[in-house]
């Protein structure tokens, strides 16, 4: 959960990351992917299981409004990852 301003400017470099990582499985593309994922099981985990879930070829996560924060009025949301397509077939 994060602010709106926040959650926009993070969203594209979320959806730019699982694209590259649908793309190819390289260790280029893993050096590349570690300069915004510090740590290396992050990364593993963005190549070996969440990559692969997705068929399409963007739009893999959503801003879901929450609340607004008490003293300054701003607008609370989650940043989620949507369903897989292998999750929609089991449904």
């Amino acid at each position: 959960t994060t602010t709106k301003a926040k959650a926009k400017a993070v969203k594209p470099i979320i959806d730019r990351l699982i694209a590259k990582a649908k793309q190819a499985n390289t260790v280029h593309q893993q050096r590349l992917a570690r300069q915004f994922l510090v740590k290396q099981d992050l990364v593993n985990k963005l190549f070996n299981q969440i990559a692969p879930r997705y068929q399409r070829s963007s739009g893999f996560s959503r801003i879901v409004p929450l609340k607004y924060r008490r003293g300054d009025n701003s607008l609370i949301v989650k940043l989620e990852l949507l369903p897989s397509d292998q999750d929609k077939k089991t449904n």
